[in-house]
């Protein structure tokens, strides 16, 4: 019997997906997810994304059941899932989505490769999200992007299209039960209580609620942590694994837009302002996956290689300790490590600034605190983080340094404490005055507080001593950065990164000269754009 087996990776959906409306029309379809050891051993994986995967699958599974359907749970590695599959029980033809994932995913995908070599079994692959593989140049991404967002969805199987087959071994009881023979270090760690749960229901729930009501705070509310939370959309965990598709949110968007224009409601404004920068924002969200599809290595590496030796030879473990123990002692800082553990989730500004304040004041190098925020984000999206890294490092030679001062970031975006005093107990009892550098407190204030400033300070009686002096430190790190960017090896290393990751959009510049435009064009090659992605 010749049937097709349908791979879902991190396209958990039926909608607009073109594996399993192929297959459908092809016969006998198996629907096969596995649960991969090796994958949840690797150290940016973690309990809170096992568990949100254990809710997808399930809603998935709901989802297959109407269309003849059933999903099936192998546990083990793909290769050799897939050879005891075929001895058992022949298959012609393997079909899934193109992924974009880490390093250990990328390899995963070339041993499956090598295997339906071998074995003669034909694997097709359709594009996932907007990202293109084997891009012949940035020149054609954008079109190539647009083409595929505004081309029809995939139609869905109508209920009972699909002949669903099950493995021959009967498959695993898991999601309803706990895996077995799975542990990794993010696995032994608990996840956040307050969570974001998946599954297409919830995501569909969220993607409504968004468009009809919080989208109307999405412009100016996306920064501060305060409005964040509900201005973002929270759409991205389920854009991670899938349940959601890329397209069938941009359309979902468009569409909403230009019912909001057609009426012409004065009231709207803001709402159609702030859906056009959440569609823009989208864009970007593919273009930094692109990045690391067309450079696997930016996952472990220097995008430019000239910033090697760095950081690397001066990693600090204290200070790599307090950060990720939230005990810094900048209020913004260990707040937002708070909101992290207890959510799994904070706001791309607060991310950024996470980012900046561990490689600039804290002078430590990306990859480590990568892997670290790699588990605490539950939204996690490889393309996404690890570009971002190095972006907010410094690391990729053709962005603008962005340096964020945490104590600047709170006085603007928490001006009256309200969020560091949410997650942070002891600066409950902190005056306004010394609310963003409570180090600094006399001792006469401390005692009416009650609370003790000390190098081990916890945030509940007593405030950390920060590790270093903020402005000393950041303007050291700025210096020994523009002295590396500055060697001639390094600038002119700069125009081929440019080629072959730049976005190709042009920022707008106010007006000047023909002559000053000609030297400036002359001067250096064009810098992608920078935004708050904000999704």
């Amino acid at each position: 019997m010749s049937y097709t087996v349908v791979w879902f990776k991190r396209d958990l959906r039926v909608q607009d997906h073109a594996p399993l409306h192929h297959a459908a029309g092809r016969g006998p379809v198996l629907a096969l997810y596995v649960l991969e050891p090796s994958l949840w051993a690797q150290p940016d994986a973690a309990l809170q994304h096992l568990n949100f995967l254990r809710e997808t699958l399930r809603d998935l599974a709901l989802q297959l059941r109407p269309l003849g359907a059933t999903l099936q749970l192998a546990v083990g590695e793909v290769p050799e899932v897939l050879a005891r599959l075929h001895a058992s029980q022949p298959f012609a033809r393997l079909m899934s989505h193109e992924e974009t994932g880490n390093g250990h995913t990328f390899e995963r995908d070339k041993a499956v490769a090598r295997w339906c070599a071998q074995a003669g079994v034909q694997w097709q692959e359709w594009p996932q999200h907007g990202v293109v593989r084997r891009l012949p140049s940035r020149k054609v991404w954008t079109a190539r992007w647009k083409a595929l967002m505004h081309a029809a969805p995939w139609p869905t199987p109508q209920p009972g299209e699909i002949q669903g087959l099950t493995l021959p071994w009967g498959g695993e009881r898991w999601p309803d039960a706990q895996p077995l023979g799975l542990s990794g270090p993010g696995l032994e760690t608990p996840e956040p209580a307050q969570r974001q749960k998946g599954g297409r229901t919830l995501a569909l729930q969220v993607l409504h609620d968004f468009l009809e009501q919080r989208s109307r705070s999405y412009r100016g509310g996306i920064s501060s942590p305060l409005s964040a939370p509900t201005a973002c959309s929270r759409l991205s965990p389920h854009l991670a694994l899938g349940s959601l598709g890329m397209r069938e949110l941009v359309q979902a968007t468009t569409a909403h837009l230009q019912r909001l224009r057609e009426q012409a409601d004065p009231d709207s404004a803001w709402q159609r302002k702030g859906l056009s920068a959440f569609l823009s924002r989208l864009h970007w969200h593919c273009h930094f996956i692109q990045k690391l599809e067309d450079e696997p290595a930016l996952e472990f590496f220097n995008v430019h290689r000239g910033y090697d030796g760095l950081r690397e030879d001066s990693f600090n473990p204290a200070h790599f300790d307090a950060l990720t123990a939230g005990r810094t002692g900048w209020p913004m800082v260990d707040a937002c490590v708070a909101q992290l553990r207890a959510t799994g989730w904070i706001n791309f500004r607060m991310r950024a600034m996470l980012v900046s304040v561990a490689a600039y004041a804290l002078w430590l190098h990306w990859r480590p605190v990568g892997l670290w925020l790699a588990r605490q984000f539950l939204d996690y999206e490889p393309g996404i983080h690890w570009s971002q890294m190095q972006m907010q490092s410094g690391t990729t030679g053709i962005n603008t340094t962005r340096v964020y001062n945490p104590v600047k970031q709170a006085q603007d975006h928490d001006p009256d404490g309200h969020f560091v005093r949410r997650w942070l107990p002891a600066l409950r009892r902190v005056p306004d005055a010394w609310l963003n550098q409570p180090w600094l407190m006399p001792p006469d204030v401390r005692a009416r507080c009650g609370v003790a400033v000390r190098p081990d300070g916890d945030w509940v009686d007593s405030i950390p001593q920060p590790q270093v002096d903020l402005a000393s430190a950041t303007r050291e790190a700025k210096a020994r950065l523009y002295e590396r960017r500055g060697q001639p090896e390094v600038r002119e290393a700069k125009a081929a990164i440019v080629e072959k990751h730049g976005s190709r959009l042009i920022r707008p510049r106010a007006k000047r000269s023909a002559a000053s435009s000609r030297a400036a064009a002359k001067s250096s090659p064009p810098t992608q754009q920078q935004l708050d992605l904000g999704i």
